[in-house]
């Protein structure tokens, strides 16, 4: 079954790896049916907070290797993972059991990672003879640092949860049982805040990152920023020790 996708009255999307039986494994089918969604919430004001999670036991399996016969899949698979990079929204992938292969640039192009204990993370390129995309690699490095990366490319050795965390691949780990409640407090976190100062920043932040800072750009979403109805609401509940009431506008 293709990836679902689930937008609440709050504004929390739920978008979720549906082939348990297989670990979650993506088919070209279903990175077909993410690139529609993440086109969706590219374009749906009611979205505000994006939740990446999978079926089962583990979160997902990777690209499935026996669709891989020719140079365009990696393509394929590297404008899926570009696609949700590129989201207005934050998002947050719940990480529930192990991550493997292409899965694991996947949960990397979200914004925050929550793993749980008995986890563990394989980057297995360099054991099926692939040299992994440019976008990956810089995602990889900008985000963990080239130590990181070179472990986690060059020996494919499987990770376990604390070294995940201890390398800041994960923001969060905690038990099973504790997942959905510290997902929520993230989503409470980000839901609390400015939608246009939250979605401007992630983009600059990334930007950054990727070596591709544009201080006019900056400077744009800046001034849009402090033109907004959501800073003035945010100026007046501080003075008023209130929560404040934002729009996104």
């Amino acid at each position: 079954m293709t990836p679902t996708l689930d937008i609440a009255a709050d504004g929390v999307a739920t978008l979720t790896l549906n082939r348990p039986q297989h670990l979650n494994r993506l088919h070209r089918e279903d990175l077909l049916a993410l690139q529609a969604h993440f086109a969706r919430l590219q374009n749906e004001p009611a979205a505000r907070v994006l939740v990446l999670t999978g079926q089962g036991r583990a979160f997902c399996a990777g690209y499935h290797i026996g669709e891989i016969d020719g140079p365009e899949d990696p393509h394929f698979f590297e404008r899926t993972v570009d696609a949700l990079e590129a989201l207005a929204l934050p998002t947050i992938a719940r990480l529930n059991g192990s991550v493997y292969g292409g899965a694991t640039d996947l949960a990397l192009a979200c914004d925050f990672r929550v793993g749980v204990t008995g986890m563990e993370l394989r980057m297995s390129a360099a054991r099926l003879g692939l040299h992994y995309y440019p976008s990956g690699l810089v995602r990889y490095v900008s985000r963990l640092g080239l130590p990181a990366a070179k472990r986690l490319f060059l020996l494919a050795e499987n990770l376990p949860a604390d070294e995940l965390q201890r390398i800041g691949y994960l923001d969060a780990l905690v038990a099973p049982e504790a997942l959905d409640a510290e997902v929520a407090r993230i989503v409470a976190l980000l839901g609390g805040n400015a939608p246009l100062a939250v979605r401007g920043m992630k983009q600059s932040l990334n930007e950054l990152a990727r070596g591709e800072f544009d201080v006019a750009k900056v400077r744009q979403r800046e001034a849009v920023c402090a033109t907004s109805d959501d800073l003035r609401e945010g100026l007046a509940a501080f003075a008023e020790r209130r929560a404040p009431r934002f729009r996104g506008c």
